[in-house]
């Protein structure tokens, strides 16, 4: 199934960014393969603006989508070619918000359905903090954190 949404892999763990056009997604997949760089870690694109995704084995796969693959939109700058990795198993779904989200989100608001695989969710504003939440939500996580419905 083809999404709009953006996916990094940092890691092991692929990041599905998902929001609506101008929330800042691709913004926020560059400061985290930035991030993941300084911090000697490994960060890669895995597509920008439109994903595949599929349930496989249990699994959420994300694929970028030709003929935009390796390519990221950086806005004032436009659209660079990056490396870019062919798949990524999601781990986290990051939900770029509009408005401001819950402080202490619900049970239910920290999980996401995507092709009937339940993962581990955050909503946040895309701000300058925000590539410092994703990875206070991503540590820790792991496939037993996964169930497929």
């Amino acid at each position: 199934m083809r999404i709009h949404a953006t996916c990094v892999v940092i890691g092991e763990a692929g990041i599905l960014i998902r929001g609506a056009s101008g929330s800042g997604k691709s913004s926020l997949a560059g400061a985290l393969i930035a991030g993941a760089a300084l911090a000697g870690r490994f960060g890669r694109l895995v597509g920008d603006d439109r994903v595949e995704v599929a349930a496989l084995n249990g699994r959420l796969v994300a694929r970028p989508v030709k003929p935009i693959e390796g390519r990221l939109e950086v806005r004032g700058v436009g659209i660079v070619g990056l490396a870019h990795e062919p798949a990524a198993v999601v781990r986290l779904v990051v939900d770029c918000a509009e408005g401001a989200p819950a402080r202490l989100p619900e049970a239910a608001d920290a999980v996401a359905i995507v092709a009937g695989i339940a993962l581990p969710r955050l909503v946040s504003l895309a701000d300058e903090g925000i590539a410092e939440r994703v990875q206070w939500r991503l540590n820790g996580l792991c496939d037993a954190g996964m169930t497929h419905l």
